[in-house]
């Protein structure tokens, strides 16, 4: 949640999801209405934030950093992994226009960290001149490890001699570039999916209507046939009998009334024709439909075959994380060496200048 020293910058609305932390392989929406996603920059400690808030909970509280990307998997769908939070978030827009001002403001911000960190680390040194020595006046030491005597924790910090920033840059984007392919193939996945199951559910519905018309005229024209053959039978009887008025009259009745329900029958089977046309032209829809069903079901089948290749890259790629991990402890280790040889060397110049 953010303070009263936090301002916002740039405000707007998408459905938020997150991977799955279990499998990594699928997204979980965090609610079934789309969330206010804001950046908001902290002029105290000069940071900058993505929030999202859902009733009580932070959806998204994740600290903009310079090495961070924001990725557009497709017009309205982007993501960007939060290695501090271990998790990665997706944005779904309501339009394209809105997924570019949002990637747009996710470069701005991305620069301004950038600046304001190396304005940091500029501070830094001119703030501790012991740390701006030169690799030449470092005096030599034995090689002590990081858990010397006392245990005292020593803080990793950039040395003459460890990786450059263009290095360091180079092993992150290995160690993530494996994971957000990855995550791409499967957002594109998991949108091709839901996009079939709603297709199959309209087909079910359709065919559902269209034998229940089917039905309903079947049992009309029924009850109507049988309804004319009851008129007849009645015709039939009173034919032979003129004489008898009364009867006459009653019959007469009851062949109103008898007429008067098979027109009622005769429009509901008229409406019943007017809905078999509408029947018609559904079919031609369902027809459609299973004509995009199966191109849907031949793209999923390409996909799955060009995510199978993406999981062969992906143990490849894997392997290659695994040397860079190796790659960067070496580096921490060779850091920390210099580091407590630093601090070595700044606590032997505090001695000399407290001396005699």
């Amino acid at each position: 949640m953010s303070t009263t020293r936090e301002q916002p910058i740039f405000s707007t609305r998408a459905h938020v999801f997150q991977i799955d932390p279990a499998t990594k392989r699928n997204w979980i929406p965090a609610g079934k209405h789309a969330l206010t996603v804001s950046y908001f920059y902290d002029a105290t400690r000069n940071v900058y934030r993505i929030i999202s808030v859902g009733g009580t909970k932070a959806i998204i509280n994740s600290t903009i950093t310079p090495n961070m990307t924001f990725t557009k998997t497709s017009q309205k769908f982007g993501q960007w992994a939060d290695s501090r939070a271990n998790t990665v978030y997706g944005l779904g827009f309501a339009s394209e226009q809105h997924l570019s001002q949002f990637a747009e403001k996710f470069q701005e911000v991305k620069e301004a960290a950038r600046l304001a960190r190396e304005k940091s680390q500029d501070k830094t040194e001119l703030t501790n001149p012991a740390l701006s020595l030169s690799s030449h006046q470092v005096l030599p030491s034995p090689l002590i490890s990081a858990n010397g005597p006392g245990d005292e924790k020593l803080f990793r910090s950039q040395s003459a001699d460890g990786p450059n920033p263009t290095e360091r840059e180079r092993l992150k984007k290995m160690l993530s570039e494996g994971s957000v392919g990855e995550v791409q193939w499967e957002a594109e996945f998991f949108t091709l999916q839901d996009n079939n199951n709603k297709l199959v559910a309209a087909l079910r519905e359709a065919n559902a209507n269209v034998e229940q018309w089917k039905k309903q005229l079947a049992a009309y024209q029924e009850e109507t046939e049988s309804l004319r053959l009851r008129v007849a039978e009645l015709e039939a009887q009173g034919a032979p009998e003129p004489a008898r008025e009364s009867g006459k009259d009653g019959l007469g009745q009851t062949l109103e009334e008898l007429e008067m329900m098979i027109k009622i029958k005769d429009e509901e089977i008229q409406m019943l024709k007017n809905q078999k046309s509408s029947q018609r032209e559904a079919e031609s829809e369902r027809e459609e439909t299973l004509q995009k069903l199966q191109d849907l079901e031949g793209r999923n089948t390409e996909l799955e075959r060009q995510l199978r290749g993406a999981e062969q890259n992906l143990v490849e790629m894997r392997g290659e994380q695994e040397r860079a991990r190796s790659e960067v402890l070496r580096a921490a280790e060779l850091m920390d060496v210099k580091i407590f040889e630093l601090s070595e060397l700044r606590q032997g110049l505090a001695r000399l200048a407290e001396g005699p």
